[in-house]
């Protein structure tokens, strides 16, 4: 039983590892400030326009969430091992390919598309293998803890990119960077394996009467897609995520206003907020239930985020805690949607499920983020996107509240699927 521990143990920390590397998307603020730098400067180096300059993280966003529907599908049909090392290349290939050009086209190439494609295939790979050898009352905690690898890494990326940037440059730190995530990824790939079929953790003790228990039913993509607890789900992560992403960008401003050089003290809190709830709102899951965490969640964040209006960059304290719990709030999401997805849809096509799944955590962070430029520039204030970020928060913890697991199906035919009441 402690060999069977040891080795669930030893998965789930690998993926936490590889998350740690592919974490770097978080850190495109640093590597955009020396872009941006250039532009300014007129040297020649970065011939782009400043209204392009967040071009390659946008496509980044969207490829990777995305990819995520292909590559968890090659994880359910071949092996996790397979497909982090496909993660762990591409995202490689993808900074060694900027490292030697500063085309804004090679960088769309490079670290939006391939990249992106390398974060798909290296997320998918990591936390499916891991909560297969835990009993279903860890899901959340176990999903959490390796997820939370993707948040906490701008914490030791941004201050080890920003040394490597001054003194190689930014081009050597991409081709540093991207042979030390391709190495690194392609290593710990090898420790992601699956427990055998029919495997049953030992101390596996939910029933379908507790919170986080599974259905016990399989569903395929297709099956899934007929429910209507896909679609609540798919517009929850959407609001979640998206609201999150798009308040993050402006306390990061307002940090930066209000504390000038100890701006990245703000920054450093929600990415370890961001991590801490992706750990702890996996473990509250597993003893109330995905919905109802989901509910608390959501409510939680529009609270907070609403209270952004009242708080001016001058006051510090209130805007460090508003901070912290806007990263803790934003990271819930990433172990609370994977656990719930295994939950209602079952452990057989979690790969390819969750990948339709997190399709929505790309177009919420695609048009949210925009639709609050649009609304800054317009009113020339930000308040306007906190109100309607608070509301679309709420709209989502409603549906919380309204979604059940879903019946079992025999077949594929075209009939949508009732939730159980």
């Amino acid at each position: 039983m402690n060999e069977v521990k040891n080795l669930g143990w030893r998965v789930t920390f690998a993926g936490l590892g590889i998350n740690l590397a592919l974490g770097i998307l978080y850190t495109w603020s640093i590597f955009k400030m020396s872009i941006k730098e250039s532009i300014v400067a007129g040297d020649g180096v970065f011939n782009w326009s400043l209204a392009s300059l967040n071009d390659p993280y946008a496509v980044c966003c969207l490829v990777f969430a995305f990819a995520m529907i292909f590559a968890g599908r090659v994880q359910d049909k071949t092996s996790p091992k397979f497909t982090a090392v496909i993660g762990g290349v591409l995202t490689g290939a993808g900074l060694i390919l900027i490292a030697l050009s500063t085309s804004w086209i090679v960088w769309i190439l490079g670290f939006g598309v391939l990249m992106g494609l390398g974060l798909g295939f290296g997320y998918a790979s990591a936390t499916p293998p891991a909560i297969k050898w835990f009993p279903p009352a860890k899901t959340g905690m176990i999903a959490g803890i390796v997820v939370a690898g993707f948040g906490l890494a701008s914490v030791y990326i941004a201050p080890l990119g920003t040394f490597l940037i001054n003194k190689f440059g930014l081009s050597q730190s991409m081709m540093i960077f991207g042979i030390a995530f391709l190495v690194v990824v392609s290593i710990l790939a090898q420790f992601l394996v699956n427990p055998p079929e029919g495997y049953v953790h030992p101390d596996a003790r939910a029933t379908a009467t507790t919170p986080a228990a599974p259905t016990g039913t399989d569903f395929s993509p297709a099956q899934m897609m007929k429910t209507g607890a896909f679609y609540k789900l798919w517009i929850m992560f959407c609001v979640g995520s998206g609201a999150g992403l798009m308040i993050i960008g402006g306390v990061a401003g307002m940090a930066k206003s209000g504390m000038g050089s100890l701006a990245w003290v703000v920054v450093a809190l929600m990415a370890v907020g961001n991590a801490s709830g992706r750990v702890a709102a996996g473990m509250l899951s597993d003893k109330i239930g995905r919905a109802n965490t989901l509910f608390i969640m959501l409510l939680f964040q529009a609270m907070v985020i609403f209270s952004l209006m009242f708080i001016t960059p001058g006051q510090v304290i209130l805007l460090v805690l508003a901070a912290t719990f806007i990263g803790f709030n934003y990271g819930s999401n990433l172990s609370l949607f994977p656990s719930a997805t295994k939950d209602y849809f079952g452990m057989k096509n979690f790969g390819a499920n969750y990948g339709l799944v997190f399709s929505a955590w790309g177009v919420g962070g695609f048009i949210f983020p925009r639709v609050s430029q649009m609304i800054v520039a317009y009113t020339n204030s930000p308040k306007m996107s906190y109100i309607l970020a608070a509301g679309l928060l709420l709209t989502g913890a409603v549906l919380a509240l309204l979604t059940k697991v879903p019946e079992a199906v025999e077949d594929d035919s075209l009939v949508a699927v009732p939730e159980k009441n």
